[in-house]
């Protein structure tokens, strides 16, 4: 069974919810397709890096938008202009990751925050989570719910799920008082 970033539930807002997450790390390749940056990050779990050690996959998958804005003087960005992440799993803390070998993969920290969270299902193309998206951006404006980060997809299921058992989330960091 494959381990899942950890949340709660904090507040419902129709279809969507805003969640609390607790800190995690991830593994971010940038400026490359996700097919290169998914190869480049499954090799690092399974061990490519300096321990050669072998992780356990996870979920979900986080891709940011590319047409995102991204908001200035926030913290914390889950993920930069184009990037691709794998959340590693829990047992890792910051200091005790092992060591990517290849340069593009990058560590992060990513602290406690709170996400708004819409769901759905299919192959996640671009119109359909821009759709989602700006779904999304109508449920947090129609609640009062500012955005502190840019949005990003979530995907659960491994590439070769066929497309109606696909589940994704589009999430949009929100500040929560």
């Amino acid at each position: 069974m494959v381990e899942k970033a950890q949340y709660s539930v904090i507040r419902k807002l129709g279809g969507a919810e805003v969640r609390k997450y607790p800190e995690i790390i991830l593994a971010t390749v940038s400026g490359l397709s996700d097919d290169e940056a998914f190869s480049k990050l499954f090799r690092y779990i399974s061990g490519s890096n300096r321990a050669s050690e072998e992780m356990d996959m996870t979920a979900p998958v986080i891709s940011d938008d590319p047409k995102s804005e991204k908001i200035p003087m926030t913290a914390p960005v889950i993920s930069k202009r184009n990037s691709f992440s794998f959340v590693l799993p829990s047992n890792f803390k910051e200091g005790k990751v092992p060591v990517p070998m290849d340069n593009d993969i990058e560590i992060e920290r990513i602290p406690p925050r709170h996400v708004a969270v819409l769901r759905f299902r299919g192959k996640a193309k671009t119109e359909q989570t821009q759709e989602k998206i700006d779904e999304l951006r109508l449920i947090l404006k129609y609640n009062d719910l500012p955005e502190s980060g840019g949005s990003f997809l979530m995907r659960y299921n491994p590439p070769i799920t066929p497309g109606f058992m696909r589940k994704n989330e589009v999430g949009i960091e929100v500040r929560v008082d």
